[in-house]
Protein backbone atom coordinates (compact mmCIF):
# COMPACT_ATOMS: atom_id res chain seq x y z
CA UNK A 1 0.00 0.00 0.00
CA UNK A 2 1.45 3.64 -0.83
CA UNK A 3 0.92 6.44 2.14
CA UNK A 4 2.03 9.67 1.99
CA UNK A 5 4.00 10.77 5.55
CA UNK A 6 4.78 14.11 6.28
CA UNK A 7 8.14 14.94 8.22
CA UNK A 8 8.80 17.84 10.33
CA UNK A 9 11.39 18.88 13.13
CA UNK A 10 12.13 22.37 14.61
CA UNK A 11 14.34 20.62 18.30
CA UNK A 12 17.57 19.68 18.02
CA UNK A 13 19.60 18.53 14.93
CA UNK A 14 16.63 18.71 12.32
CA UNK A 15 18.43 17.17 9.36
CA UNK A 16 20.21 14.40 11.26
CA UNK A 17 16.84 13.53 12.45
CA UNK A 18 14.77 13.97 9.41
CA UNK A 19 17.76 12.26 7.28
CA UNK A 20 17.61 9.20 10.13
CA UNK A 21 13.52 9.14 9.93
CA UNK A 22 14.06 8.89 6.03
CA UNK A 23 16.29 6.14 6.38
CA UNK A 24 13.93 3.69 8.15
CA UNK A 25 11.18 5.02 6.28
CA UNK A 26 13.20 3.67 3.18
CA UNK A 27 10.82 5.93 0.98
CA UNK A 28 10.24 5.54 -3.22
CA UNK A 29 10.31 9.41 -3.73
CA UNK A 30 10.71 12.26 -1.21
CA UNK A 31 10.33 15.91 -1.42
CA UNK A 32 12.97 18.70 -1.18
CA UNK A 33 13.13 20.29 1.99
CA UNK A 34 11.40 23.18 3.65
CA UNK A 35 11.23 25.55 5.59
CA UNK A 36 8.05 26.58 7.74
CA UNK A 37 6.95 28.87 10.66
CA UNK A 38 6.04 27.07 13.32
CA UNK A 39 1.80 26.58 14.18
CA UNK A 40 1.01 26.99 17.56
CA UNK A 41 2.62 28.69 20.69
CA UNK A 42 6.15 30.57 20.02
CA UNK A 43 8.68 28.53 18.65
CA UNK A 44 11.36 28.06 16.06
CA UNK A 45 10.55 27.33 12.40
CA UNK A 46 10.31 23.90 11.50
CA UNK A 47 11.90 21.55 8.55
CA UNK A 48 9.61 20.09 6.82
CA UNK A 49 9.40 17.40 4.23
CA UNK A 50 7.33 14.40 2.80
CA UNK A 51 8.22 11.14 1.78
CA UNK A 52 5.87 8.25 0.04
CA UNK A 53 6.37 4.86 0.94
CA UNK A 54 5.29 1.47 -0.15
CA UNK A 55 3.96 -0.38 3.28
CA UNK A 56 2.19 -3.67 4.23
CA UNK A 57 0.83 -2.13 6.96
CA UNK A 58 -2.76 -1.24 8.11
CA UNK A 59 -2.91 2.36 9.21
CA UNK A 60 -2.91 1.92 12.76
CA UNK A 61 0.02 -0.29 12.77
CA UNK A 62 1.79 2.13 10.50
CA UNK A 63 0.69 4.74 13.07
CA UNK A 64 2.45 2.84 16.12
CA UNK A 65 5.88 2.65 13.82
CA UNK A 66 5.66 5.87 13.11
CA UNK A 67 5.18 7.05 16.76
CA UNK A 68 8.59 4.43 17.44
CA UNK A 69 10.30 6.25 15.43
CA UNK A 70 9.49 9.70 17.21
CA UNK A 71 9.93 8.21 20.01
CA UNK A 72 13.57 6.90 18.74
CA UNK A 73 14.22 10.54 17.98
CA UNK A 74 13.39 11.31 21.36
CA UNK A 75 9.85 12.95 20.63
CA UNK A 76 8.42 13.65 24.22
CA UNK A 77 4.31 14.78 23.84
CA UNK A 78 4.06 18.02 26.26
CA UNK A 79 1.93 20.49 24.23
CA UNK A 80 0.02 20.55 21.47
CA UNK A 81 1.53 21.81 18.54
CA UNK A 82 4.56 22.27 20.55
CA UNK A 83 8.48 22.00 18.87
CA UNK A 84 9.47 18.45 18.87
CA UNK A 85 12.25 16.69 17.37
CA UNK A 86 10.32 14.74 15.01
CA UNK A 87 6.84 14.62 13.91
CA UNK A 88 5.45 12.06 11.25
CA UNK A 89 1.90 12.23 10.66
CA UNK A 90 0.37 10.07 7.74
CA UNK A 91 -0.89 12.76 5.45
CA UNK A 92 -2.53 9.89 2.98
CA UNK A 93 -2.58 6.00 2.91
CA UNK A 94 -3.99 5.25 -0.78
CA UNK A 95 -7.62 6.82 -1.25
CA UNK A 96 -8.92 5.47 2.38
CA UNK A 97 -10.85 7.90 4.51
CA UNK A 98 -10.86 6.69 7.81
CA UNK A 99 -11.42 7.42 11.28
CA UNK A 100 -10.57 5.76 14.54
CA UNK A 101 -10.17 7.28 18.09
CA UNK A 102 -6.35 7.10 17.34
CA UNK A 103 -6.07 8.37 13.79
CA UNK A 104 -7.87 10.38 10.92
CA UNK A 105 -6.77 9.90 7.08
CA UNK A 106 -6.09 11.47 5.10
CA UNK A 107 -4.60 14.07 8.10
CA UNK A 108 -7.76 16.07 8.73
CA UNK A 109 -5.30 19.32 8.22
CA UNK A 110 -3.75 18.27 5.43
CA UNK A 111 -5.80 20.74 2.95
CA UNK A 112 -4.53 24.13 5.20
CA UNK A 113 -1.01 23.27 6.00
CA UNK A 114 1.07 24.39 3.28
CA UNK A 115 4.28 22.40 4.54
CA UNK A 116 2.51 19.28 3.80
CA UNK A 117 0.17 20.02 0.95
CA UNK A 118 3.04 21.50 -1.02
CA UNK A 119 5.94 19.10 -0.63
CA UNK A 120 3.17 16.40 -1.80
CA UNK A 121 1.61 17.91 -4.62
CA UNK A 122 4.98 17.83 -6.22
CA UNK A 123 5.69 14.41 -5.11
CA UNK A 124 2.64 13.16 -6.56
CA UNK A 125 0.30 15.77 -8.24
CA UNK A 126 -2.43 13.36 -9.51
CA UNK A 127 -3.36 11.56 -6.07
CA UNK A 128 -6.67 12.40 -5.52
CA UNK A 129 -7.37 13.61 -2.06
CA UNK A 130 -10.63 11.39 -1.00
CA UNK A 131 -12.38 13.84 0.65
CA UNK A 132 -12.33 16.72 -1.36
CA UNK A 133 -12.00 14.52 -4.57
CA UNK A 134 -9.76 16.88 -6.45
CA UNK A 135 -6.20 16.09 -7.23
CA UNK A 136 -3.44 17.40 -5.07
CA UNK A 137 -1.99 19.56 -7.98
CA UNK A 138 -5.06 21.63 -8.13
CA UNK A 139 -5.91 21.35 -4.28
CA UNK A 140 -1.99 22.52 -3.95
CA UNK A 141 -2.70 25.51 -6.71
CA UNK A 142 -4.73 27.86 -4.14
CA UNK A 143 -2.71 27.08 -1.12
CA UNK A 144 -1.18 30.38 0.30
CA UNK A 145 2.75 29.99 0.47
CA UNK A 146 2.92 32.65 3.04
CA UNK A 147 6.01 31.24 5.81
CA UNK A 148 7.12 28.60 3.32
CA UNK A 149 10.54 28.58 1.84
CA UNK A 150 11.54 25.94 -0.14
CA UNK A 151 15.26 25.06 0.46
CA UNK A 152 15.42 22.42 -2.06
CA UNK A 153 16.91 18.99 -2.40
CA UNK A 154 19.36 18.26 0.96
CA UNK A 155 20.15 14.95 0.76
Amino acid sequence: MRAAIGLGSNQGDSLKILSGALHRLNPVARSDLYQSTAWGPPQPDYYNLVAIIETPLAPELLLDELLTIERQWGRVRRQRWGPRTLDLDILLYEEIILTTPRLMVPHPHLLERNFALLPLAKLAPHWLHPVAQQSLAVLAARLNREGLVCLGPQW
